[in-house]
């Protein structure tokens, strides 16, 4: 039988899909079903792994189906919510707790007192990452402190920890493999970022077994394959990297300099930095983009923490909107924000600023706004945070020339449009903005053989785009960006 079709498992942090692509970066069916969000008090937020297993398995299921059927199905690539961290019993395959989402902040005051005892310089040094609740490793640590369960499923030797490829590879396979690959490893506070393996003074530092850790492996080959009950035959995994990860890929970033920024729950912004370790002066994130044969490529890396997540509160917390379509029409309803600034720390404010503790505010309001103004200003905080992470990229000596956007929010035109202004760049946004799922197909179609390297799958796989120009008079910028440093100051 021929062997036609990728399968993208991409499983973010709202909804779970599979997605099935042709050679040619062609998308041929979409499954996906939304996830349950729990919020069990101030800061903690949480998914159900058994949830995520069952709602992955139907959508594969459906686009193997799609397919007609397993057999051609040529290989699977995974991309996943970065950090969230799963527990479960390697003897039994059940998770131990609820995972631990990336925009938990429970354990702040865990990284608090590490950084009091003076070792974020270590952990800077070693993993080019930051003392932050946002990262794996303290999650691990506040399982194992907090949750009966998982403590003394590590005594007895049956605990596994993984973050979301890691589980859903431990459930594809049945249990037979449980591996990480270096792009999401990269993301643990646990890996050296020029280190083969699991840090032994790292994980000391964090308190986490080396035993419940899974195999560090490439982001694309043969990595693992299906249980044949699974998917109705074995289907080889050949493909595996974070969500940013892959949206940089994605958006074939594979040259030192090139740029992307993913506007999805949260916003991500990468720099290729080629073979050589970044190191920041100004609070970015190193980590790695990809490893091919055990060689790896890393970027430099500012993440927000709300994104899409501000207009899904405007619309199902306030109920000011209907839908996410409509803030563009709302947005393009009014002149200008009327004086109103958002700062949407509603987890912490992340990079450049790392306030785990911050909460957002509204400010300039008066009798004259309307929702149409924090629609408006929600957006524009979208250019504003992007423009804070082009100023200390510029300060680290990685100026961005331009930026390559994606995500579901990209696909808001007035946004896009916003991001250009204010920046002064250029931004250009492919025709397919779910390039989170395309970098996982490229990963997939090298590990398969499909495409000899990442290059010439980035040649044969990326479509049409559509440039933005700025266009914003310098006052104008001038203005909204005295005020958002205002409004930040107040945060």
């Amino acid at each position: 039988m021929t062997e036609t079709s990728i399968l993208v498992l991409d499983e973010g942090t709202t909804s779970t899909r599979a997605m099935l692509f042709g050679r040619d970066g062609a998308l041929h069916g979409v499954a996906q079903e939304e996830l349950d969000q729990y919020y069990p008090q101030s800061g903690r937020v949480e998914h159900d792994a058994g949830e995520i297993w069952a709602k992955t398995l139907k959508c594969a299921q459906a686009m193997v189906d799609r397919a007609g059927g397993a057999g051609n199905i040529a290989a699977i690539g995974i991309t996943n919510q970065r950090e969230t961290v799963v527990a479960w019993d390697n003897s039994t395959g059940e998770p131990l707790t609820r995972a631990i989402v990336w925009q938990d902040r429970r354990t702040t005051p865990f990284c608090a007192e590490l950084k009091g005892a003076g070792h974020e310089s270590l952990v800077r040094k070693k993993t080019g990452l930051l003392l932050d609740p946002y990262f794996s490793g303290t999650k691990m640590r506040w399982m194992l402190d907090n949750v009966v369960e998982v403590r003394d499923a590590a005594e007895r030797g049956r605990l596994a920890f993984g973050t979301i490829e890691s589980w859903l590879i431990w459930k594809l396979t049945g249990g037979n493999t449980h591996i990480c690959d270096a792009s999401n490893a990269s993301r643990t506070l646990l890996i050296a970022l020029d280190g083969a393996g699991w840090d032994n003074e790292l994980c000391d530092l964090f308190g986490v077994p080396r035993a419940a850790l899974p195999k560090i492996v490439d982001c694309a080959g043969q990595l693992a394959s299906t249980a044949p009950d699974i998917l109705g035959c074995s289907i080889p995994i050949c493909g595996m990297a974070g969500d940013q990860q892959a949206a940089t890929i994605g958006q074939g970033c594979l040259s030192p300099g090139d740029t992307k920024a993913t506007y999805g729950t949260g916003a991500f912004v990468l720099g290729n930095t080629g073979k050589s370790v970044p190191r920041s002066e100004n609070r970015m994130l190193a980590t790695v983009l990809y490893q091919l044969d055990g060689e790896r490529c890393y970027a430099l890396e500012g993440a927000v923490f709300v994104a899409g997540s501000l207009i899904k509160y405007l619309r199902d917390t306030l109920g000011l909107i209907e839908s996410a379509e409509e803030t563009e029409e709302l947005a393009s309803s009014i002149p200008d924000n009327g004086g109103v600034v958002v700062v949407p720390a509603l987890s912490g404010l992340g990079a450049p600023h790392w306030l785990p503790e911050a909460r957002g505010i509204i400010s300039g309001l008066g009798f004259d706004t309307g929702r149409a103004h924090i629609a408006r200003a929600s957006l524009e905080s979208m250019a504003h945070q992007t423009r804070d992470l082009a100023n200390a990229f510029a300060a680290d000596d990685a100026a961005w020339t331009s930026l390559r956007i994606d995500g579901g929010m990209a696909q808001n035109s007035w946004m896009a449009q916003d991001i250009a202004d204010l920046l002064g760049l250029p931004v250009t946004r492919p025709a397919f903005v779910e390039t989170t799922a395309l970098g996982a197909a490229m990963l997939a179609a090298v590990g398969c053989g499909w495409h000899a390297s990442l290059a010439e799958a980035v040649l044969a796989m990326i479509g049409e785009t559509q440039t933005f120009e700025p266009a914003m008079e310098d006052s104008v910028r001038s203005q909204r960006i005295a005020r958002w440093d205002a409004a930040l100051a107040k945060v």
